[in-house]
């Protein structure tokens, strides 16, 4: 069981999981999924939180990995209560 926190919302659930079945991508690319209903603006938004929080990594021009985290976090090994911003990922 993923066990969220108080800062996470639906869309960063969508990020993650784009992530890991796609292995990187960018807001745009996962505006235009199927399965994701957010905006790219706002898909952006929490991408910076979550790189924030050590879930993703920014690797330039708007392209997102999942880290070793975001990877624990979703095979519910990871309580995201436990995490601070800006922690080393």
């Amino acid at each position: 069981m993923r066990l969220s926190a108080e800062w996470t919302t639906l869309a960063d659930e969508r990020i993650l999981e784009y992530l890991r079945d796609n292995k990187s991508g960018t807001p745009t690319k996962m505006a235009n999924h199927e399965n994701i209903h957010f905006s790219r603006s706002y898909l952006s938004k929490r991408c910076k939180v979550l790189v924030d929080h050590g879930l993703i990594e920014d690797y330039g021009n708007a392209v997102f990995v999942l880290t070793d985290k975001g990877e624990a976090y979703l095979a519910g090994e990871l309580n995201l209560n436990e995490l601070d911003p800006d922690e080393e990922a």
